[in-house]
Order: structure tokens, then C-alpha cells, then sequence
């Protein structure tokens, strides 16, 4: 249906004479009016959508002008439907209060600004945007549609609020699934009461949730699979009650955590399984309600306080090269045994890279200690008392001055006991003076010969007594010898 300038009401008419000069029309009377409250506003400032399409599809421009859509505090009737059309003029309708959802689907328009809008939802997928496509502070209670858009600028929805409270809608509120946005994604303060999509999506620049809360309970409140950002994802103070599913999500920069709440009782708060980020910050985040999943995950630098990890992880295959803050290996190990699918040895070899990145290997040690004890766990009995057995007596051989003080006892053992019983010498006409504690230190030794073991010979217990003193000597002096090279390898 076609508009003639006859027909057009007063507020209609400011509206089709500034638009071919670029002029803005401002209705408000407040500079503070609420557009909630706009469906009590009168035909003053009342616009028709049918209008409104046909000036942008059709108006009228003037040589040496730059034509464009600049409205403020106006009420829009009936639908805005722009599908598929060529909108070749920015469009600025903020402050405005919209009765039913713009169409824009397939649209190809210059720029599009709603800010401070009232709109019952958005529908605006594969749309072509040559500008930015602004919904900041807007207040949309259906779903926002931009699946599949591509926008030349960025795309703002700073303290825009989506949904209703205490609803999760079964369609997401904000959908940018497979969106490629040239720039950035902001929408610092977004407040979503349904799922926010963005799976797929392509961000040349940086995604900002600071601040933002995002609320689907039992359900996923951010699905970001597979997202593709140039720079940094920041999410800052990021409140969320639902999942957070960034699997496979590729961040070469910051993914920004720090001072987050994510809460997801019975659930996953946080999926980043096969992800690859160049640092993950968790730093003074409040303790996660729910399950973290990083299993596969590649990461540069992972900042995440003890005390923020929750019950159940999982780290399987999941790797990085620095771990901040830097605390002592008994602080980092309980996470580890949080592992759902119980023992697993790499994320202990893991952790063990970690500490020698930075040098610190007795913190190292400690963790291959741990591994091997977490280990004996899942084995038969049998094994894990000789499990027990090498643990006590050399620490499974990463505790070689265990090995020098069981060597110090057997010494003191058998000094003592040879001392009050003198075992006869084989030649006593060539055996050398005994001394119960070069005996002893000869059978203890194995590259040690001070020419007693060879000259004298113990009879009944105190024979026992020897082959033990040769047979630990063996195993304690091995030992010895093993963490000294790794010293030296080290050095």
C-alpha cells in the first residue's frame, strides 16, 4: 500500500520533511520520559510503521543532503517490515515505543540505533548492516534475532534488559548464532532473563560482558560453541545462573573472568572443553556452583585461585603452560582428586610441567608423589601394600633423604649388633682388626670395600641380619644416587 503525503498526520509529516535532510524529530516532552508508558501516548507522537517503511524504502532525498531516519520519543504502530529490503539510510528510532517487533529479516541497511527503546522483540536474522546495530538500554521482552547477520560495525546492548523476570523462554532472547560482526561485541550491564546464543559466531574484535547478568536456570545461559574472537572475551563481575558453554570457542588473547559468579547447582557452570585461549582468568571470582569442564583445553595461562575451583572437575587432556597465582603443590593437589572420571595421570603430569616451567621442582616432585600415591589407589592389594613399602621407605624415590635416614638406622643397627657379637673370621691369621662400623658401612655399601665383609663370616640370625643390610643397601643407596643425578641434571 502506497502513502500519499496527503495522508499523513501531523506527527507524520515533521517526521517525511526531516528525513531527505537528515534532521532529527524529537517528540519527547521530557528529556526522561519512559517509553514503557508509551502505549498511553497520543497521535502527537504517534508514527505508523507502514510510513515509516515506505520512507525508508522510498522517501524522498534531496542533492548535497545525507537522507536518514532520526526520531526520539515516538510511538511506532503496527509492524516495521523491512524484510529483505535495501534500506540504503542510517535508521535512529530511540526512545521510541514499538507495539509489535520490527521485521528486518534479510534487510540490507546502512546502520540501525534503537537505543532506549521498548520493543516486544527484534527479528533481524541474516541481516547486512553497513554500521553498527545498536540496542543499548533497550528494553525487549521477546527474542532479539540476528542468527546468521553480518554486520560491517559492531554491535552494541550495553544495559540492554531481554526477556522477563523470572522467566526462561524456550526461544533465546539474543540470538547471534553464526553472526560476523567486523568489529566488537559490547554489552557491558546486559541483563538477559533467557539464553543468550552465540555459537558459531565470528568477532573480529573483542566480546565485553562486563558486568552482565545472564539468568536460565537448569539451562544454558550463555551458548558460545565454537565462538571465533580476535582479541579478548572480558566478562568481568559476570553473574550467571545456568551454563556457560564455551566449547571449542577460539580466544587468542583474555577470556576475563575475574570477580565472576557462576551458578549452576547440579549442572555444568562452565564448559570450555576443547577451547583454545591464550589466558583464562578466574582471579577473585566467587567459588563456582556447579562443574567446570575443561577437558582438551588449550591454554597459555590459567589464573584460577584454589578456593574458586568447585567439588567436581574435569581436567583431562587439558593443558597449559603457566599457572597463576603460584602456590605450593599442596594447595593445587585436591583439585586433582575432584577429577569425575577419578584417577587420571595427566592431569598430574600436567601440573608437574607447570611447576618446572618456572623452575620449581621440588614443588614438581611433590606432585609425581601425589600421582604415584593417587595411583596405588586403583591397584590390588597386593600391589598397593608394596606400594605402601616403597613409599615409606624412599618415597617412591623423590624423597632421597628418606633413603639417607633408613640408611643412617640400618647402620646404627648393625654397628650395634656386631659389636655384641663378633662374627669369626674366615683367615684368622690375615684378617684385618674388625670394626663392627666399617663392617657394617662394607655391607651396606655396594661400591664401598673396606676389606671386612671379605674377611669375616656371621653365622645363624646375624647372617639373616647381613643379606638384609646387602639387600636394602642396594635399593637405599640406588636411590640416593638417583635423586642426586636428577639434582645434577637440573643444575
Amino acid at each position: 500500500m502506497s502513502v500519499e503525503i496527503t495522508d499523513l498526520t501531523p506527527a507524520e509529516r515533521r517526521v517525511w520533511e526531516a528525513f531527505p535532510l537528515g534532521e532529527g524529530v524529537d517528540f519527547r516532552e521530557d528529556p526522561d520520559d519512559d517509553p514503557a508508558q508509551g502505549g498511553s501516548w497520543g497521535p502527537e507522537r504517534t508514527l505508523r510503521a507502514e510510513v515509516l517503511r515506505a520512507l525508508l524504502l522510498d522517501g524522498p532525498v534531496r542533492d548535497g543532503r545525507i537522507a536518514g531516519l532520526k526520531v526520539w520519543g515516538a510511538r511506532v504502530t503496527g509492524r516495521l517490515d523491512l524484510k529483505y529490503g535495501t534500506v540504503g539510510h542510517p535508521v535512529r528510532l530511540r526512545q521510541c515505543h514499538f507495539e509489535e517487533a520490527p521485521d528486518l529479516y534479510g534487510a540490507h541497511i546502512g546502520a540501525l540505533v534503537l537505543n532506549d527503546s521498548v520493543l516486544p522483540g527484534l527479528t533481524a536474522g541474516s541481516l547486512r548492516a553497513e554500521g553498527v546495530v545498536r540496542i543499548t538500554c533497550c528494553r525487549i521482552t521477546g527474542p532479539v534475532r540476528l542468527a546468521g547477520a553480518k554486520l560491517s560495525g559492531a554491535f552494541f546492548a550495553n544495559a540492554a534488559q531481554l526477556g522477563r523476570p523470572g522467566e526462561t523462554p524456550e526461544e533465546p532472547v539474543l540470538q547471534l548464532n553464526h553472526a560476523d560482526v567486523g568489529t566488537d561485541v559490547l554489552a557491558v550491564g546486559l541483563v538477559a532473563h533467557g539464553r543468550v546464543h552465540m555459537n558459531g559466531a565470528t568477532v573480529a574484535g573483542q566480546v565485553n560482558l562486563n558486568d552482565a547478568q545472564l539468568y536460565a536456570p537448569g539451562a544454558t545461559a550463555l551458548h558460545a560453541e565454537v565462538l571465533a574472537v580476535g582479541t579478548d572475551l572480558h566478562a568481568m563481575r559476570l553473574r550467571t545462573r545456568g551454563r556457560v558453554n564455551l566449547a571449542g570457542a577460539r580466544i587468542p588473547r583474555q577470556l576475563n573472568l575475574a570477580h565472576a559468579r557462576l551458578s549452576n547447582p547440579g549442572g555444568q557452570a562452565l564448559r570450555a572443553s576443547s577451547c583454545v585461549v591464550g589466558e583464562l582468568w578466574l582471579r577473585d571470582a566467587a567459588p563456582v556452583e556447579g562443574a567446570v569442564n575443561l577437558r582438551g583445553a588449550q591454554l597459555e595461562l590459567l589464573h584460577v585461585p584454589p578456593e574458586v575451583w568447585p567439588d567436581r572437575v574435569r581436567l583431562d587432556a587439558c593443558s597449559y603452560r603457566v599457572l597463576t597465582p603460584h602456590l605450593p603443590a599442596e594447595q593445587r593437589l585436591p583439585l586433582l582428586e575432584r577429577e569425575e572420571l577419578g584417577y587420571l595421570p595427566y592431569p598430574y603430569e600436567q601440573l608437574t610441567t607447570a611447576y618446572r616451567t618456572v623452575g620449581d621442582e621440588a614443588a614438581a616432585r611433590t606432585v609425581q608423589l601425589a600421582k604415584l600415591r593417587r595411583h596405588r589407589r586403583t591397584l590390588p592389594r597386593y600391589a598397593r601394600l608394596w606400594g605402601w613399602v616403597q613409599d615409606a621407605a624412599v618415597g617412591y624415590g623423590f624423597r632421597p633423604m628418606r633413603a639417607a635416614a633408613w640408611l643412617l638406622v640400618l647402620l646404627c643397627t648393625g654397628t650395634l649388633a656386631f659389636a655384641l657379637h663378633r662374627p669369626p673370621a674366615l683367615k684368622p691369621s690375615e684378617a684385618p682388626a674388625f670394626n663392627p662400623l666399617f663392617y657394617t658401612l662394607d655391607l651396606l655399601l655396594p661400591i664401598i670395600d673396606f676389606g671386612q665383609e671379605q674377611a669375616y663370616a656371621p653365622r645363624g640370625w646375624y647372617q639373616w641380619l647381613s643379606y638384609l643390610l646387602i639387600a636394602t643397601g642396594w635399593v637405599l643407596a640406588t636411590t640416593i644416587a638417583a635423586g642426586v643425578t636428577r639434582s645434577l641434571n637440573r643444575q
